[in-house]
């Protein structure tokens, strides 16, 4: 049986790490899956605002915010025992969810309105993440901050590509 000094061992901690890395990367990598589909033929089609960031933005963006995730998720983790961090983490998985879902609404079946709407829950989603992680941890609320920006971001990209080119 695991007891509170094995939780806290430096060995154990570095796994827990990785592990929370891989999970947010593995996300990010489904939601790649569904994006390289629909990137090159379709979503060169669509009308896009002045605005809209060039193609070789998102990847380092999206890099970074799935690192800081994970070292958020991390953070959460270990500031208590799991009936204490239970809510947060699965509010986290939750969004972590929700975000590979829009990449496949959007992206995968090509549906930037259905993608509108899923991306408000998402953004809630972040928002009540951020607010938990923040009453765990100082720091790891801080480094979904930027996560919550971009996705707000995203979502008034979403919806001007939707408006753009609704037939």
């Amino acid at each position: 049986m695991a007891t509170a000094q094995n939780l806290h061992s430096r060995p154990v901690q570095v796994v827990a790490l990785v592990i929370s890395m891989l999970i947010c990367f593995s996300a990010g990598g489904l939601g790649g899956l569904a994006t390289t589909q629909g990137l090159e033929g379709w979503y060169e089609t669509l009308s896009k605002p002045t605005w809209n960031p060039p193609s070789w933005v998102f990847g380092p963006v999206w890099s970074a915010l799935y690192c800081m995730m994970g070292i958020a998720a991390w953070l959460v983790w270990r500031s208590g025992e799991w009936q204490q961090i239970k809510q947060a983490i699965s509010l986290f998985v939750a969004q972590l969810a929700l975000n590979s879902v829009w990449s496949v609404l959007f992206f995968g079946f090509q549906q930037p309105g259905w993608a509108c709407v899923e991306i408000v829950f998402l953004w809630l989603a972040i928002l009540v993440t951020t607010i938990a992680f923040f009453r765990r941890s100082k720091l790891a609320g801080m480094l979904l901050t930027p996560y919550l920006f971009w996705v707000s971001f995203a979502s008034i990209l979403n919806f001007t590509i939707w408006s753009l080119n609704r037939a």
